[in-house]
C-alpha cells in the first residue's frame, strides 16, 4: 500500500513552495534544504483544498505561487546539484601537480642511489689500500723479525 501523501509548504518571503510527499524529511529533501524548516517553523502541512489537489495530483514535484495569494501554482524546476560538477574528477592542474612531485621524489631516489653507490665504491676503494697496507706491513715486519732473530743469533 502507498504511503499517505501530506502537503507541506514553506515560503521563503516572495513565493510559497508547496510539496506532496510522505514525510516531513522528504519534503525538506524536495526543496532541497538542509535545515529543519518545520522546526523553525517555517514550514508547516496544509489542509487547504486548492494546494492538496494540486500537490497530490504532481506528488514529490515542488510547486510554486506568489506568497499569500491564492494564485495558480506553477511546477518549479528541479534543482541543480553542485555536487555533479565536482565528481568530474581532478583538474588538470592537480594531475600535472601529482606528477610534477612524482617526478621530483623519483629524481631525489635516484640522486641517493647514486650518492650511495658512490659512497660504496670509496669504501672498496679503501678496503683495497687497507688490505695492501696490511700486506707491506707484514711483509717488512717479517723481514725484521728475520733479521732480529739473526742478530740475537750472532750475539749468542
Amino acid at each position: 500500500m502507498a504511503p499517505r501523501l501530506k502537503v507541506f509548504v514553506t515560503s521563503d518571503g516572495l513565493t510559497d513552495f508547496v510539496v506532496a510527499a510522505s514525510s516531513r524529511p522528504k519534503a525538506l529533501s524536495a526543496w532541497g534544504s538542509h535545515q529543519d524548516l518545520f522546526k523553525t517553523g517555517l514550514a508547516h502541512e496544509t489542509e487547504d483544498p486548492d494546494l492538496v489537489a494540486a500537490a497530490t495530483a504532481r506528488p514529490g514535484e515542488v510547486l510554486r505561487r506568489p506568497a499569500g495569494t491564492r494564485g495558480e501554482l506553477a511546477k518549479l524546476k528541479p534543482l541543480k546539484k553542485p555536487a555533479a560538477a565536482k565528481t568530474a574528477g581532478p583538474s588538470k592542474a592537480a594531475l600535472k601537480k601529482v606528477a610534477d612531485l612524482e617526478a621530483r621524489l623519483s629524481a631525489l631516489d635516484a640522486q641517493h642511489a647514486a650518492a650511495r653507490e658512490e659512497i660504496a665504491e670509496q669504501r672498496a676503494a679503501l678496503d683495497r689500500r687497507a688490505d695492501a697496507l696490511e700486506t707491506r706491513r707484514a711483509a717488512q715486519r717479517a723481514k725484521l723479525e728475520a733479521a732480529l732473530s739473526a742478530a740475537r743469533r750472532a750475539l749468542g
